[in-house]
């Protein structure tokens, strides 16, 4: 089975019956920086966007849905005391896979997963599994303060834990210039 470039972002769209955006992949040596340099590495995008802007991250969910336990949410990764979104994304968390707290953490959505990781110091790895260049929508443009149209970039990454388990699916798209 074929994983659609913008999952799990595209499932916000379908259940809305909404079409989503145009994307393209494209190789790492093709995102332009600083978008470059915040979107290629193996490490969570909180506290890679945390050092970028020298301040904390906070969410502000768009969507959430909860299906047993699986937490789907679409959201922005806001910095504290600007309220300026510097990431948008789309995540599927499996919450069977994490302690009792951290579940707790995840369910109330004021922490981005990265800080609950860290936080809760729950051992972890990820590596993105695509690039991409993202047309941004009417919908895009308005919570990344883009123009509708603007090419914009991103990664579909993935969390593992230490035995090997899928603890979540992300897909992240960053503002220009960030």
């Amino acid at each position: 089975m074929s994983v659609s470039l913008l999952y799990p972002l595209n499932d916000f769209y379908e259940e809305a019956g909404v079409t989503p955006p145009p994307a393209v992949p494209v190789e790492p040596a093709g995102i332009p920086e600083p978008s470059r340099g915040l979107l290629v590495h193996d490490r969570d995008m909180t506290p890679t966007l945390e050092a970028a802007h020298g301040r904390s991250i906070h969410l502000r969910v768009i969507r959430y849905r909860q299906d047993r336990d699986v937490v789907s949410r679409q959201v922005l990764l806001v910095l504290d005391g600007e309220e300026t979104a510097v990431a948008m994304g789309a995540i599927k968390i499996y919450l069977d896979r994490f302690p009792k707290q951290a579940r707790q953490l995840i369910v109330e959505g004021s922490k981005p997963l990265g800080t609950i990781l860290r936080l809760q110091k729950i051992a972890h790895h990820c590596h993105p599994s695509a690039y991409f260049a993202i047309e941004a929508d009417a919908a895009i443009a308005e919570a990344l303060g883009a123009a509708p149209g603007q090419t914009l970039y991103g990664r579909r990454n993935t969390h593992w834990d230490e035995s090997g388990q899928v603890l979540a699916q992300v897909l992240e798209i960053l503002p220009s210039g960030v």
